[in-house]
């Protein structure tokens, strides 16, 4: 082993590594800053489960499986490459505590020894996987790249040569080193045999052969070895060590120019990631006044105006940036993607690709504009700082020094506006916001509120949004729901029902927040209908709000009008610490999703914080006490659909599946691959309720085509926009008829009430109809 050698080969490698590095994390500080140190023992969960259990890769469990194997060669062979490292240096080194001689008794070294030779054994298996589906059976949700085989060829050839270095050396410890005394062996190729066989102590008694313990994969290469001369011996076992040695640090220095990047910077995105609740968007502003100001000052000053939404890559902050480097470019995102898989334009994976590559092409001058902002702002921060007329601070220079040598197209190119730029905004407004990207995303990267952020700045300052939103935001300002409906006809839906108003009973403990689409759609009217006969029958102390409630904005903010959002949640927030103050409103119970979502996570950063439950929820709590008793059968196959807002993003999974189950008759079946926190989307979230689809294959229809498949002869939900875009899919398939599609609490209601929601006929029909946009 040569110490001059592995000197020069460490510190070489390591040294551009550390360069490169430097430029990555340089370029991370373009970012926005942003706090990400709370709540440390939750991060240290989440980096505990996700990074290292890498509890999201059994969603794929073939390839789950073998990078798992993978990332625990990575992880056991460390120490491995540590003693290859030192073995140059010192060719009986051992790291200390791992030689043949073992440690305070215990045979450390053989242990280790025989962990190393499995797990390198199955990290080829992994890596053999991989090439598989790379190779010969083509996973089109990978990104096809030669560099993927260049790592995974880097990978096996470390563990083979490995290998080969520790059988070659069996073969030479075992044949000793007789004739080196004499004249037929120069006393150099002695010394070099000595330096080889150095670690493996005293010459071995036993016959040259496999071994299942210590080295099962070194004796076998021993074996294989037996017959070779010892001058080739010497060369195999030579090349076996520098290979191992050196493609390491190779391996270290391609990865900041790689999607393998994320070998280091999973663990530390994992660790940062949103431990906000998941319906949580990022608040722009405490107020609808502020965000009003900020938009102004966008439009007077945008040079020293704060960022409204993202409109440049600087805009985003530095974990948006972290993000672009973990990407591993699996493709689970996309794969799951309901606007991908119905052939939008979207696409998460190259969503965040794209952002990456630009952020990569425009590097050098980024982080020069970084660095002079952070020398002018030191400059100012000085008590004797100066702004003159030409625009110097001081005694410093106003001109970006490392911008001086940059063509000026190249500077405009890097601030260029990211929307139509790099991306194209039909990918924004195809998002339908439904999180099963980021549910699969197994480093933990977000895409929602990437890409609401984009939204916000096309809406609040460009004014740019699809024609089809100027009305739902219109009437959400004016009437406070997205059909602009009048306001005095909110509770029409609970005509004949004697339900109560908050007004009436201001202590009522249980308000039902029924929620726009079950105030004005005549179909989403039974659900509220249900829900409210449901509670009567319990004895439950509840009240609604009436012309009080208004939208609570979900759809606004999805579609990037916070200031709408905003305005929305001060006028709700009031209304409700309003009662509560008079000693009401103690739950909150709600069937929509959306609205228990922004109620429960978004409203308190407005200062409401309240218990809010889902109707299914609260419903169920209603049949465990016996408040309510499931009597009369409901015979046949039931579906459940999972409503994103419930499921991926507020965990509301079993609750409507056990009312279900509850009811005499019921044979629950599930869309098998399709379900729970891999459900479709129906395709109404993120405001695509009143957008258009960009083309003829419709997330709702390949939704109800995959419910259809089970067989059942009834769909439920427990969502009234998901009830709406299912009844359209079962009009697409031609199967209206056949099928029913009901909610959760009607379903309830026939058990409960023998066949209520069947019997009931209101006493005259809604003023209005309201009829949802096509599906």
């Amino acid at each position: 082993m040569n110490p001059l050698m592995m000197f020069l080969m460490i510190f070489g490698l390591a040294g551009a590594f550390a360069y490169s590095a430097g430029r990555r994390w340089s370029l991370l500080q373009v970012g926005r800053s942003e706090d990400r140190f709370d709540d440390v023992p939750e991060r240290v969960k989440g980096t505990v489960i996700y990074a290292l259990a890498q509890k999201k890769m059994h969603y794929y469990r073939l390839a789950g499986a073998a990078h798992m194997l993978i990332f625990l060669g990575f992880v056991v062979l460390l120490a491995r490459s540590l003693i290859l490292w030192g073995r140059g240096f010192d060719p009986s080194f051992n790291l200390f505590i791992l030689g043949p001689e073992g440690f305070l008794g215990l045979p450390l070294g053989h242990a280790y020894e025989f962990l190393k030779d499995i797990i390198a054994s199955l990290v080829i298996v992994g890596a053999l996987v991989f090439l598989y589906f790379r190779v010969i059976k083509v996973d089109p949700r990978m990104t096809k790249s030669g560099e993927a085989i260049l790592i995974l060829g880097i990978i096996m050839t470390m563990m083979l040569a490995d290998m080969l270095y520790d059988g070659a050396s069996m073969v030479l410890h075992h044949k000793g080193l007789a004739g080196c005394t004499g004249r037929n062996l120069e006393p150099e190729y002695c010394e070099a045999v000595r330096k080889v066989v150095a670690p493996l102590g005293p010459a071995p008694t036993h016959a040259l052969g496999w071994a299942p313990f210590p080295s099962p994969a070194g004796s076998f290469f021993a074996t294989l070895l037996a017959g070779v001369p010892r001058d080739t011996l010497l060369v195999i076992a030579k090349i076996g060590f520098w290979t191992h040695a050196s493609l390491v640090l190779i391996f270290a220095n391609i990865l900041p120019y790689s999607k393998h990047f994320h070998v280091i910077t999973a663990g530390f995105n994992v660790f940062f990631r949103n431990v906000t609740p998941r319906g949580r968007l990022p608040l722009m502003a405490p107020s609808a006044e502020a965000i009003g100001e900020m938009v102004m000052k966008m439009a007077e000053e945008p040079a020293k105006a704060e960022p409204v939404g993202v409109n440049k890559i600087q805009d985003f902050t530095w974990k948006a940036i972290l993000d672009f480097y973990t990407c591993t470019e699996c493709g689970r995102c996309s794969d799951n993607c309901p606007a991908h898989k119905t052939g939008k334009l979207l696409s998460p994976k190259q969503l965040t690709l794209n952002l990456r590559d630009h952020l990569y092409d425009h590097d050098s001058v980024l982080i020069a504009q970084k660095h002079e902002a952070d020398r002018v702002g030191a400059a100012l921060a000085r008590p004797d700082a100066t702004t003159e007329d030409n625009g110097e601070v001081g005694p410093y220079r106003s001109e970006p020094e490392g911008l001086q040598a940059q063509p000026s197209a190249e500077v405009e190119d890097a601030s260029k506006d990211l929307v139509a730029n790099v991306i194209h905004p039909d990918v924004l407004w195809a998002c339908t916001t439904c999180r099963a990207c980021e549910e699969q995303c197994p480093v933990m990267i977000s895409y929602v509120d990437k890409i609401v952020e984009m939204r916000r700045h096309l809406v609040l300052v460009k004014g740019e949004f699809p024609a089809q939103l100027n009305g739902p935001f219109q009437a959400l300002e004016v009437n406070g729901n997205p059909w602009n409906l009048a306001r005095m006809d909110r509770a029409n839906w609970a005509e004949g029902l004697d339900v109560p108003m908050m007004s009436e009973n201001p202590k009522a403990e249980v308000l039902y927040w029924v929620g726009c689409a079950a105030s004005y759609d005549d179909r989403a009217k039974k659900i509220a209908r249900a829900t409210a006969r449901l509670l009567k029958e319990a004895g439950v102390d509840f009240a609604v709000l009436g012309q009080e409630e208004t939208c609570t904005g979900d759809p606004a903010r999805r579609a990037g009008n916070e200031y709408l959002f905003a305005m929305l949640a001060e006028q709700n927030v009031a209304t409700l610490n309003g009662y509560k103050d008079q000693g009401g409103v103690k739950k909150i119970i709600t069937a929509c999703p959306h609205c228990f979502n922004t109620i429960l996570n978004e409203y308190p950063d407005f200062g409401a914080k309240f218990e809010v439950v889902h109707h299914t929820d609260y419903l169920l709590g209603l049949v465990a006490e016996r408040k309510l008793s499931p009597k009369t059968p409901v015979k046949g196959k039931v579906v459940f659909h999972d409503s994103c807002y419930l499921g991926r993003y507020n965990d509301v999974y079993e609750q409507p599946r056990d009312i279900l189950k509850s009811i005499p008759g019921v044979e629950l079946v599930e869309a098998e691959g399709w379900n729970r926190n891999k459900g479709l989307c129906c395709g109404a979230g993120g405001a695509q309720f009143w957008m258009e689809e960009q083309n003829k294959d419709r997330v709702n229809v390949k939704r109800t085509l995959q419910l259809l498949q089970t067989e059942a002869k009834t769909i439920a939900t427990a969502c009234p926009f998901c009830q709406t875009m299912i009844t359209d899919g079962l009009k697409a398939h031609g199967k209206e008829e056949s099928v029913r599609q009901l909610d959760v609490s009607e379903i309830l209601l026939e058990s409960c009430l023998e066949g209520g929601s069947k019997k009931e006929k209101p006493k005259k029909a809604a003023p209005e109809t309201v009829e949802a946009p096509s599906a």
